[in-house]
């Protein structure tokens, strides 16, 4: 493949996570003439090549992130503070206040670094509360976000006010991903901070018995392998001028329950419980959401490769071959 980034240098922060790690593999795989700079703050680097420049620092601060990417064409701003619903709901003001420190530094820093162009990878949990598929121009900024995400989806939507505002203002070349649940290796696994698709996987392939799981089994989902998430971001990257600002749905755009979720852990585990517990007592966050991703199609000619029991069957297997020693 070759574009804007043949011969660039690109930034990648949060390059140890799940969405970072993708990124990196993905960009060696496609961009051989790219050279990627790849940030970190507490997870040591486990991904190495020699066309990978790890460097540390801490986002929030500003002088770390213009030392991080001095230098760099674009960066892709992965980075983030996340959780699962329990998480969520025991110490919400978390996401708010490292989510903001770390996304704002790196804007800044961003233009004082003279940075063209930038990739900021948001969340859906900015939408209001919406039954079916949301579109993007459906974003009502007059409602609340969904009571489930509160104050991380007002959040959301100031980061992405000012990803405009640095566009507006000096000319920053921004595309914004408003994404659904994204999965798949590198995953945080942890039982008190994994999202509900590696925590099922984990389950399964610890074979519990009965197997529990929070909510109920018709909890609707937009989910997203880490694979195709990585290619449409890198898609964007690559499209250079030709998209100076954008906002994009990027899910699946398939509704997925958690009752299907469930059935494809435990046949990609190999494990038949002899009970399955939907417990409603447990932290659940909106019953229904799903992302209506047209315009991502239409534009960056971009469509999911992985169908949900290719993308578990993938996470399982990579969960499989280190839950030994992987410990994010």
């Amino acid at each position: 493949m070759s574009g804007y980034l043949q011969g660039r240098t690109v930034f990648v922060s949060g390059a140890t996570g799940m969405a970072g790690s993708a990124l990196l593999e993905r960009l060696l795989q496609e961009h051989p003439d790219t050279a990627i700079r790849a940030g970190w703050h507490r997870s040591a680097p486990f991904l190495h090549h020699a066309r990978i420049r790890y460097v540390q620092g801490d986002q929030g601060v500003l002088a770390d992130c213009r030392r991080m990417i001095a230098g760099c064409d674009a960066v892709v701003m992965a980075a983030a503070f996340t959780g699962g619903a329990a998480l969520t709901r025991a110490e919400p003001w978390r996401h708010i206040r490292e989510n903001l420190e770390m996304n704002l530094q790196m804007l800044e820093a961003c233009h004082l670094e003279g940075v063209k162009r930038v990739i900021y990878v948001g969340s859906a949990t900015l939408y209001q509360e919406y039954e079916g598929f949301i579109r993007e121009e459906a974003l009502d900024l007059n409602a609340e976000p969904a009571a489930a995400y509160g104050g991380f989806g007002w959040t959301i939507r100031y980061l992405e006010r000012m990803c405009r505002f640095w566009h507006d203002q000096t000319g920053l070349e921004v595309v914004i991903f408003r994404c659904a649940n994204i999965y798949g290796p590198y995953a945080r696994f942890d039982p008190a901070r994994s999202n509900f698709i590696p925590a099922l996987i984990r389950k399964a392939v610890e074979r519990m018995d009965p197997f529990e799981v929070w909510g109920s089994p018709e909890v609707t989902r937009d989910v997203i392998y880490a694979g195709d998430f990585a290619r449409a971001v890198l898609m964007a990257l690559d499209a250079g001028e030709r998209i100076c600002y954008a906002v994009y749905n990027l899910g699946s755009g398939v509704r997925t329950t958690v009752g299907e979720v469930v059935a494809c852990a435990l046949k990609q585990a190999g494990h038949t419980p002899g009970a399955v517990l939907y417990r409603s007592d447990r932290p659940t966050t909106l019953t229904f959401r799903a992302l209506e991703c047209g315009k991502i199609r239409r534009e960056l000619g971009w469509v999911p490769e992985f169908s949900l029991e290719a993308g578990i069957a993938a996470t399982t297997a990579w969960w499989q071959s280190n839950r030994h020693h992987w410990k994010s």
